[in-house]
């Protein structure tokens, strides 16, 4: 298959900024949310990272590809993003686990790649302006035409992007284990699975629209709302089933999970200016002080101060920003996370996440079994 050599591409920010590079991957015109990931490695987990649907992602560090891409690195089964730019592309890749290229693998899956443009300046535009509706083009350089198009594109507000990623069947990975777990799928993480099953479960994972009776009927041991894209006010289905399990069965939510837990206990998201996307934001647990550098991806926040205090603490707080990182309810056996305890790409700081999953549904037995 040819890749495309210095052919022409084009960002274009709704706020009239252009960027002017060369292609790398597939040919086409894209619209979606433009944001930057500060992850030095890792790409392949990036583009393959469901939450990142609808956005067009820039890589700050400025080499990439140069490790090339294989089977076994994917956190889905295709890539989720509308476009993937970088400073540079790796002209050669040396790796002994590398199948092929990083513009092979971008269009062999129809994502526009673009490379030769300073993703500094479009980084600090970004942080200046905040994450904005944005064009990537190998095809159109009217740039009239294309800040037309952009304010006509949809963005990511108010949309669900949920039901273009999730499973639409019930989906059983693995084989029986000492815990039954519930996965709510809106756009999970192929290592969220992976260690759910390393600590002996065995996982169910359901489409996100499923009610809430169904899951019931599973009698899992414990749910999880996994990580997905877009805004959490779009996702009321969601949140309903949220409603009716909370209390009734221990639950665990990962990033856009803590959102839809904070809304079903009462509570309330807004939009993050630029988002958190990266591999090295700090965390600190209130229970313990310890400070853990943890994976980030996401646009939208629960607000800390609309949760019910007499009900829901805050466990954890985003150092940079000093944005809700975590929550856990005080009576109820509920907890979740604005961050990837999975990692994938990124450090192992917050791995034992899943343990204290396990630890609530042994308590939670425990406890049923002493009132019966």
């Amino acid at each position: 298959m040819k890749i495309n050599k210095q052919k022409k591409a084009l960002i274009v920010l709704e706020d009239g900024t252009v960027f002017s590079g060369y292609s790398f991957g597939a040919s086409g015109i894209k619209f979606g949310e433009i944001v930057f990931n500060t992850s030095m490695s890792g790409y392949q987990e990036i583009l393959t990272d469901p939450s990142y649907k609808g956005q067009i992602v820039t890589m700050t560090y400025p080499l990439i590809g140069n490790y090339g891409v294989n089977n076994q690195d994917v956190e889905s089964e295709r890539p989720f993003v509308s476009g993937f730019v970088v400073k540079e592309c790796a002209k050669l890749m040396s790796n002994w686990r590398a199948q092929k290229s990083l513009p092979q693998y971008l269009q062999e899956n129809e994502i526009i790649g673009i490379q030769g443009i300073d993703t500094r300046g479009l980084t600090l535009q970004i942080r200046r302006k905040g994450a904005m509706k944005a064009v990537v083009s190998t095809e159109e350089f009217n740039i009239d035409k294309l800040i037309s198009q952009i304010n006509d594109s949809t963005g990511i507000v108010g949309v669900d992007l949920v039901k273009e990623v999730t499973r639409t069947e019930i989906f059983y990975p693995g084989k029986q284990a000492k815990y039954s777990v519930v996965v709510i799928d809106c756009g999970v993480k192929s290592n969220i699975l992976r260690q759910l099953e390393a600590l002996e479960c065995a996982l169910t994972v359901v489409p996100a629209n499923i009610k809430f009776e169904t899951i019931l009927e599973l009698k899992p041991d414990g749910v999880m709302f996994s990580n997905g894209p877009g805004d959490p006010a779009a996702l009321d289905y969601v949140v309903n089933t949220a409603k009716q399990l909370i209390g009734k069965i221990p639950v665990f939510g990962i990033c856009l999970g803590l959102q839809i837990l904070g809304m079903a206990l009462g509570g309330k998201t807004y939009k993050l200016k630029f988002g958190h996307h990266g591999a090295n934001h700090p965390v600190k647990d209130f229970r313990t002080g310890r400070v853990a550098i943890t994976v980030q991806n996401h646009g939208f926040c629960l607000d800390i101060n609309s949760l019910p205090d007499n009900a829901v603490m805050a466990t954890h707080i985003n150092l940079n920003d000093q944005t809700l990182a975590g929550i856990r309810h005080k009576t109820l056996p509920l907890f979740a996370v604005q961050f990837h305890p999975e990692a994938c790409p990124g450090p192992h700081d917050a791995m034992d996440l899943f343990k204290e999953f396990i630890l609530m549904m042994d308590n939670t037995r425990d406890n049923y079994a002493k009132k019966k």
